[in-house]
């Protein structure tokens, strides 16, 4: 069996699940609701305030899906609950971050300022301009968007450069040494 499939999730006081055929999950809870169409195959139980998923066989695909539809699940009421965030930090001469109403503005060393658009349902927050914060309910659009952000300017291994996320840590290389 898979370790993490068999789990139940346990849903908090405040927090409503709603399974509609075709494994259409909906989570509504104190931070916001979230929607979520799960593969049909697996089974969703719903008891009380614990939630299991239960899968028909042992076939290869049916065993990766079980352990991800209840990680899924779990993603989605931990989101409406707690919510998610995401910290990068900007490291460079003159790179800096900006925050115009919904646009986010870096200065990351180009000819030109880098404009991004906040996504919907995400919070963008910038702290002393070099500390960018992405917070929403969906763990999987708050990901992405943190990826798309690093991605305008990656960080490099030899000054460090660039953003990178809080928690990351760059590998550094050695220069090059000059002639003797």
């Amino acid at each position: 069996m898979s370790r993490i499939g068999r789990m139940p999730i346990a849903v908090p006081a405040g927090v409503t699940v709603d399974i509609a055929e075709n494994n259409k999950v909906t989570v509504k809870g104190p931070k916001g609701t979230l929607e979520r169409v799960l593969p049909s195959e697996m089974s969703i139980d719903k008891d009380g305030d614990t939630i299991t998923v239960s899968r028909p066989n042992d076939l290869k695909k049916m065993k990766s899906l079980h352990g991800l539809t209840r990680t899924l699940i779990n993603n989605m009421v931990i989101g409406v609950t707690d919510g998610y965030q995401k910290v990068l930090e900007i490291n460079g001469v003159g790179y800096r971050a900006v925050k115009q109403g919904n646009k986010l503005v870096l200065s990351l060393g180009y000819s030109h300022p880098v404009e991004m658009t906040d996504p919907e349902g995400l919070e963008v927050v910038v702290e002393d301009q070099n500390k960018i914060i992405v917070k929403g309910i969906d763990k999987e659009k708050v990901g992405q968007y943190a990826a798309e952000i690093r991605e305008k300017r990656a960080p490099e291994p030899y000054k460090g450069k660039g953003i990178k996320y809080a928690d990351e840590v760059i590998r550094r290389k050695v220069g090059k040494t000059g002639k003797k």
